[in-house]
């Protein structure tokens, strides 16, 4: 029998410690409809990207090995990752937002625990295993038990194999698929660094999946602890309408109940074991399936839906949702704030990379009967898949600087990264002192014009008149 869910402990856990594993059952509701439907599109997104080609590049390649990242047609490297900050804290601000206004959207609807246990996982422990009574039953028969021991192995190998497919789509993110196939299809020691992550990311989900499950919401991630603080009493909530539902009962001459029949559908069908009607509590993740299955059960009463239903305490309570308000708006502001910087600065991306620095453990200048020599060490990276002939030039106010051995330029392979001395000379009869100057790189076509700034030591030019 299914434990009663209480407030003070979670329904994972038997009175004795133990762990207590939910078969939640299915009801196929409208949201649910919905759910499933934005699941499907999230994993169909998930497996197309590596396939997907933009410029030559798959469309998100995390090319780690070679330092560049790829996105959707832009390539970063190592100088640009600043860039992910951005990316994290506008997801941040974005689920805050989110949050705000709509509660644990993120977790009901498009957290990838969610949709690949709910829309992947659930369904194959149906096809194998029955409905949620069927499960409850093959759980208390022994292992001895033949149809137990064929019904599950089934389930084993086919959560395997999946676990083994989303593992290797996640690492095609990293090495492409080009890359992949000849992992898939030689012996594993051709390839022996990769089959090991491979084989620890198959196992790390097929745990997951197969035992952790739900546990993952409530043990692991942070997000449900944090609704306290990102969720107000106008957000946007899973939630159950206590004026209307009690008291609760079936009805009875002479005996005034609410809507709520108590049949605790709600609670047979929710995946971390909960029963929404004792409030907004940690464990809840927004699915919606008690929405669907109370609904369900008012239509076969006939009575109005909506006794648990996407709504605000405020509104519950009796008063109306207030949509804008400090920290929805706040929230909003630092977001749109965050896009415009991000998109300007990934604007202003270039294709290339040019770094400057002093060789360690080198004279700060060398003096020569004609001339002042500095030593620098440049580093230029060419991000394009094309070989690129590059030039460096020197500009100072007032100041005549020649960049040697660069009347030619250099040319660098695609992908490619070149380190190489520097040196900058100045005429002894030009040598005022010190002075601030500007390193410029350019293509041979134009398109690319990166600038450095650098500063030129010498000695006191009062000493070069003697």
């Amino acid at each position: 029998m299914r434990k009663k869910p209480t407030r003070e402990s979670v329904t994972t856990i038997a009175p004795d410690g133990a762990r207590h594993f939910l078969q939640p059952a299915i009801i196929f509701g409208p949201w649910w409809k919905a759910r499933r439907a934005v699941a499907w599109l999230l994993i169909a997104f998930f497996a197309a990207l590596p396939w997907i080609e933009i410029e030559g590049f798959p469309a998100v390649f995390l090319d780690i090995e070679h330092r560049h990242f790829h996105l959707f047609g832009t390539m970063l490297g190592l100088s640009e990752i600043w860039l992910l900050f951005f990316v994290i804290t506008g997801w941040g601000f974005l689920i805050f937002a989110t949050t705000a206004l709509l509660g644990r959207i993120w977790c009901g609807w498009t957290c990838p625990q969610t949709v690949y246990l709910e829309h992947v996982f659930r369904v194959v422990d149906r096809l194998f295993e029955g409905d949620h009574v069927s499960r409850a039953k093959i759980d208390a028969q022994p292992w001895s038990e033949p149809s137990k021991l064929l019904r599950r192995g089934g389930r084993f190998i086919a959560y395997l194999f999946l676990c083994w497919a989303v593992a290797h789509i996640f690492l095609a993110y990293f090495i492409s698929i080009p890359g992949l196939y000849p992992m898939i299809t030689d012996a594993p020691l051709a390839h022996p660094a990769a089959f090991v992550a491979m084989a620890v990311a198959t196992g790390v989900l097929f745990f997951n999946f197969w035992w952790f499950r739900e546990q993952l919401c409530l043990i692991i991630c942070p997000y449900g602890r944090l609704q306290s603080a990102l969720i107000d009493d106008d957000s946007v909530i899973v939630g159950y309408d206590e004026k209307r539902g009690e008291p609760r009962g079936k009805p009875a001459r002479d005996i005034s109940t609410g809507d709520c029949v108590d049949c605790r559908r709600c609670v047979q069908v929710c995946p971390t074991g909960i029963d929404i009607r004792q409030g907004l509590q940690m464990e809840c993740i927004a699915c919606t399936a008690c929405i669907d299955a109370c609904d369900d059960v008012m239509t076969k009463l006939k009575r109005p839906t909506g006794l648990v239903r996407y709504a605000s305490l405020r509104e519950l309570d009796g008063g109306q949702t207030r949509l804008l308000r400090p920290r929805t708006v706040l929230y909003a502001a630092l977001l749109v704030i965050g896009l415009i910087v991000a998109t300007v600065a990934a604007l202003r991306v270039q294709p290339a990379a040019f770094k400057l620095s002093r060789p360690p453990q080198t004279e700060l200048y060398a003096l020569s009967e004609t001339s002042v020599a500095n030593v620098f060490r440049a580093k230029i990276q060419n991000k394009d898949e094309i070989p690129r002939r590059f030039f460096i030039s020197a500009q100072s106010a007032g100041t005549k600087v020649t960049v040697l051995n660069q009347s030619a330029g250099m040319v660098i392979a695609p992908l490619t990264e070149l380190t190489l001395p520097l040196t900058l000379l100045v005429d002894r009869q030009d040598y005022r002192g010190e002075f601030n100057l500007i390193l410029r790189l350019r293509s041979e076509d134009g398109a690319i014009s990166l600038l450095q700034k650098a500063h030129f030591i010498g000695p006191d030019p009062r000493t070069l008149q003697k």
